[in-house]
């Protein structure tokens, strides 16, 4: 029998590897049977060293026996929480994907490429990726936006010049395009678009195009319009305008810009370099409420306590100086036991994008923007918004809907708001990306739900994966 009792453990072990619970609950409860009368029957029925061994010690023998038997029943239960636990993570992640309007781009892109069609737009994309190391992310589907199904491309804003990925595809794919202009905050990134353009612009097929390119932000689109000595441009309104509110990779990997969370830098963070707000002020200077207020809000941390009053211990040490010292104050906050190194890296990332929202006031600015850029829209003009956190995300969606909203006044001088929106899907043949559109009285949502990057491209390039592109059209009077 005390042979017999391992090999027994064993097999019911095997049992529930093998996803047997039932039989294997059974050969336990006849196993605990078998041990209420193991000790009970005659010495002579066991060898001479088991029987001594029983007898001597039947209580420890028993215990030890139980003991085995209730960790196999705790590992049974582990197990079927962690095929539980499992399966709701995996009903959920698909339940996410349902939601998600994914691009079919790369569905396009496999046609084209077989038909080796050098004209068309994807030709563009694909030539723009290839050549560049910044990948301008969901190219083919702003291409698709502003294609010439919609309305000629005769004017156009990037409001987010970056490496001009975008704003190069956008120029070599309409011929009809007269007038671009450019904007950054930043001025490496923007003298790297400059030289760009400048050499697209000798090229270009019309022969009036025009390209100007401003060191500003684009919470200034309207007067930098008027500065453009172009006939009746901000009277008529522009055609297309594009926001990328992302970090282009040159930013990130510039351990001097203090974006990074994973290289040593000044805490830094200002997309203007000339302005005066660092994020080395907010965490040495600014008030601990306030500290704490930006990482809750503005990071959605949900350990935002802990890392304030951690924050404000540093500061009676000297203070924080580099991104190195604030990464070493997040690791402390923590466990080593709670998610490895991606747990501290998620907790950075969160923490880094609050400061840098905090830094160049981008959720205002966003907003504010959203609104000026609408009204610079020709009547059929779209704007298209690419964002990166749920942030910016719900301040587009927020904005559109109000924007296709906005009160009418009626006859007797009251404000009629009304149900003015009507969602409806739309089959055009012409743009297959519209799916669901939301109808205002002033302007459409082409996006009911954002579209996200195609799984091709998602697997090319990680960093685009939480992309999220909402589009707006002002209504044809």
């Amino acid at each position: 029998m005390a042979h017999f009792i391992p090999g027994c453990i064993c097999l019911i072990e095997m049992m529930i590897d093998l996803g047997l619970e039932s039989m294997a609950a059974k050969a336990k409860q006849m196993m605990l049977m078998m041990l209420s009368s193991s000790f009970s029957f005659s010495v002579s029925s066991l060898s001479a060293p088991a029987s001594v061994s029983a007898v001597r010690h039947p209580t420890k023998s028993c215990a030890l026996v139980r003991s085995a038997c209730r960790s196999i029943s705790t590992d049974t239960s582990k197990k079927k929480k962690k095929k539980k636990e499992k399966g709701n993570w995996n009903a959920k992640a698909l339940e996410k994907e349902k939601r998600r309007t994914r691009s079919l781009r790369d569905c396009d892109i496999e046609i084209e490429e077989k038909e080796e069609d050098d004209s068309s737009s994807t030709s563009v994309m694909m030539q723009q990726t290839q050549t560049q190391t910044h990948v301008p992310v969901m190219l083919g589907e702003v291409l698709d936006v502003f294609s010439s199904n919609s309305k000629p491309l005769c004017s156009f804003v990037d409001c987010t010049l970056g490496a001009g990925g975008h704003a190069s595809a956008i120029i070599q794919a309409h011929p009809e395009l007269k007038l671009f202009i450019g904007m950054d905050v930043d001025p490496l990134a923007l003298h790297m678009a400059c030289s760009r353009i400048r050499s697209l612009s000798h090229s270009h097929p019309h022969p009036h195009f025009q390209a100007f390119t401003f060191l500003d932000n684009f919470r200034h689109i309207k007067s930098l319009l008027r500065q453009v000595v172009h006939p009746d441009i901000f009277s008529s309104g522009v055609d297309g305008i594009l926001m990328d509110l992302g970090m282009s990779s040159m930013q990130v990997n510039n351990p001097e810009r203090g974006f990074s969370v994973l290289a040593n830098g000044p805490l830094d963070m200002r997309m203007d370099p000339q302005a005066s707000l660092k994020a080395e002020d907010i965490l040495n200077s600014w008030p601990d409420i306030e500290v704490g207020r930006i990482l809750r809000d503005y990071g959605e941390e949900s350990n935002w306590w802990l890392l304030q009053n951690k924050i404000i211990q540093a500061r009676l040490q000297g203070g924080l100086h580099s991104t190195g010292e604030l990464v070493d104050v997040i690791r402390s906050v923590n466990p080593r036991t709670r998610g490895g190194r991606q747990g501290w890296v998620k907790t950075a990332t969160r923490v880094f994008q609050a400061l840098r929202i905090a830094v160049n006031d981008e959720l205002k600015t966003l907003e504010d923007s959203l609104y000026a850029c609408f009204d610079c829209l020709a009547p059929g003009g779209r704007l298209a918004v690419i964002s990166f956190h749920s942030l910016e995300d719900r301040i587009v969606k927020q904005t559109f809907l109000k924007i296709i909203d906005c009160c009418m006044e009626s006859g007797d001088g009251s404000e009629d708001i009304g149900d003015l929106r009507k969602v409806k899907s739309d089959n055009n043949q012409n743009e297959a990306w519209i799916r669901q559109t939301i109808q205002g009285w002033n302007g459409t949502i082409l996006t009911k739900r954002p579209l996200t990057p195609s799984e091709k491209e998602e697997g090319l390039n990680r960093r685009c994966r939480s992309a999220k592109l909402r589009v707006i059209q002002k209504v044809r009077r």
